[in-house]
């Protein structure tokens, strides 16, 4: 396994590609804790060193389940753990996420599950409107200063905020979704602000919550029960001209005898060599087939093919039900 450097400011060195633990916390759809252990374990034999938790995701379980993975094998793993979001009526409203008393308490708890002296990184999920990011940046150092965390981050924050944020404190990395679906990145100037600071890039949904795994070209197609339901891009016109665009890159995938899943995250890898995608894997099976992307050659050919087929905007409806696209890129 490529390992590089994790940005500028940590002295960490990471696997190419980490491992999402979203999906071993039922966000989508049933899962199995005995498999999800034996898909981080399979993971690390493979050379995976860096996982990706938050606080929120299962209400802690995923946390709980890391920390029994990880039991013993502690020095194996960078841990980059996300604060998580209060639970609010309107969850797009963020408001209390940023606090200290918040903060504090989403990191002592965390540790607490993960069963772990202190985390390696320490990210805050969403940007929280009602605290100035100087604020909540300055709690997250002191944390450092405690011991309880080596390095903090943002997620899905703008490029000024960012930039706020480093008056502060080094930020070692932004966590944004990326994918051929999902580009606001670039045009965001998200990457360029990310470089310019030396910062690590976690591309985040790189199979775009399943969109682009060619297991959904219909809405029916998505469980019952499943939140994906809810989402722009699965529903009515949206899907029927997203399932066009995944018919040309599934012809695409097959032609170089590999699945859409892979020739997605190999596309994520092509955009340099500084980032780093985290697919969400909850068995080994997902986990040795995303894997294959980083075996995975796209000539300059076949990313003009990509570009023509999904150049930024092609996917249609936003990444979020609107009620949560106010809390992204804040």
């Amino acid at each position: 396994m490529e390992m590089i450097p994790f940005g500028m400011v940590t002295d960490y060195t990471v696997s190419r590609m980490g491992l999402g633990c979203m999906s071993m916390s039922g966000c989508y759809g049933a899962q199995d804790d005995d498999e999800c252990i034996a898909t981080i374990h399979r993971a690390m034999e493979l050379g995976v060193n860096f996982l990706d938790t938050s606080y929120s995701y299962g209400e802690g379980h995923n946390q709980t389940l890391i920390g029994k993975a990880i039991a013993g094998r502690r020095d194996e793993v960078v841990i980059h753990s996300k604060t998580g979001a209060l639970r609010a009526k309107d969850p797009g409203d963020k408001s209390g996420s940023g606090t200290e008393s918040y903060l504090r308490m989403t990191c002592e708890e965390g540790l607490k599950r993960l069963n772990i002296e202190c985390l390696d990184v320490l990210c805050m999920s969403r940007v929280d409107p009602s605290v100035p990011i100087e604020d909540s940046v300055g709690t997250m150092a002191r944390m450092i200063d405690e011991g309880k965390t080596r390095y903090i981050a943002l997620s899905e924050a703008s490029p000024e905020t960012i930039r706020r944020a480093w008056t502060v404190h080094p930020i070692a990395s932004l966590q944004f979704e990326y994918s051929l679906f999902s580009r606001d990145a670039e045009a965001g100037g998200h990457m360029d602000a990310v470089r310019q600071c030396g910062m690590g890039f976690m591309a985040y949904a790189p199979v775009g919550r399943g969109i682009l795994s060619g297991q959904f070209h219909a809405p029916e197609d998505v469980p019952e029960g499943d939140g994906r339901r809810d989402y722009p891009r699965y529903m009515g016109d949206n899907m029927a001209h997203n399932a066009r665009l995944l018919r040309q890159l599934e012809d695409m995938a097959n032609e170089k005898g590999i699945s859409l899943p892979c020739l997605a995250i190999a596309w994520v890898l092509h955009q340099g060599d500084d980032l780093i995608p985290i697919p969400s894997s909850k068995s080994r099976d997902h986990l040795e087939d995303n894997l294959q992307a980083l075996e995975v050659e796209l000539s300059a050919e076949d990313l003009a093919r990509l570009e023509e087929i999904c150049p930024p905007g092609a996917c249609a409806g936003t990444r979020y039900p609107q009620r949560l696209m106010a809390a992204v890129n804040v």
